[in-house]
């Protein structure tokens, strides 16, 4: 096995490790520590699939700012276990049910996927993650689709703003 393969391994035991933990801890404060675990081991993939780009944008925005809003607001909240509502154990069995139907059908997904020439060819010369492809196939292939979300999210922050202004 090849160092590259190890570390591959290290982080997919990570990252699902993590992911067990953020399920099954009783604190919520650790969960979302836990979860900041599973982000660190995604970027650790991402730069393994020569995407550092994509790697430090998911430390920074996930890792970095969305994280640290989810603690503030658990900190906020001041949950206790006597104002959590207990839910019955055919909530539980549903939730079993629809985790393993998800399951069922990435698995499939996974199998029934198709090779992409395209990527494979710009795997071989080990380009695929760099942000000048990047940039040139968002602004060439999908700038109106990127210019539309841009709109949009203008639009939320002006609506944002006209809903918490004062009267």
């Amino acid at each position: 096995m090849t160092a590259t393969e190890i570390l591959f391994w290290f982080l997919s035991a990570l990252a699902l490790f993590s992911a067990l933990m953020v399920l099954v801890s009783k604190n919520p404060v650790h969960s979302v520590l836990w979860l900041i675990v599973v982000f660190f081991s995604i970027s650790g993939h991402y730069i393994l699939l020569n995407a550092q780009f994509l790697a430090i944008v998911n430390l920074i925005v996930y890792a970095g700012a969305i994280m640290v809003l989810f603690l503030f607001v658990i900190m906020l909240m001041n949950l206790n276990n006597s104002t959590e509502p207990q839910k019955n154990s055919l909530v539980k069995l549903a939730g079993v049910v629809a985790g393993c139907l998800l399951l069922t059908v990435f698995v499939s997904a996974v199998r029934s996927a198709q090779e992409i020439k395209d990527s494979q060819a710009l795997m071989n010369t080990g380009d695929i993650g760099l942000i000048e492809n990047l940039g040139k196939v968002l602004f060439r292939d999908y700038v109106i689709p990127f210019e539309l979300s841009s709109i949009l999210f203008l639009s939320a922050m002006v609506g944002a703003v006209v809903i918490g202004k004062k009267e």
